[in-house]
């Protein structure tokens, strides 16, 4: 599937919401992780939204409204990967508990 992540500084993480609120948008693939969380420098949050064309067009056009930053492909890879990890180690963590 296709993503697309942007990086939102700490002034702008309550517009956040306001993405969310759009309809195309809402129906997208949507996960949002702190800078810290990642184990990235910096007190920015990830927002990545993954799905149809149309909707990461949609959130395209919102988020730079919103004034956040798209990643270029090298950087959004890296995040991409530190997220999956992430969501890897969690599930690994459930599965253990229903053993």
């Amino acid at each position: 599937m296709v993503y697309v992540i942007f990086k939102v500084t700490k002034e702008n993480t309550g517009r956040i919401n306001n993405l969310l609120k759009d309809d195309v948008v809402s129906r997208q693939s949507i996960i949002i992780r702190d800078a810290n969380a990642l184990d990235v420098k910096g007190d920015e949050t990830y927002l990545k939204i993954e799905g149809s064309t149309e909707g990461l067009k949609r959130a395209e056009e919102l988020a730079k409204e919103a004034g956040f930053t798209r990643l270029n492909d090298k950087e959004a890879s890296e995040i991409n990967k530190k997220i999956e990890e992430q969501e890897d180690s969690a599930a690994t963590g459930m599965g253990m508990i229903f053993d």
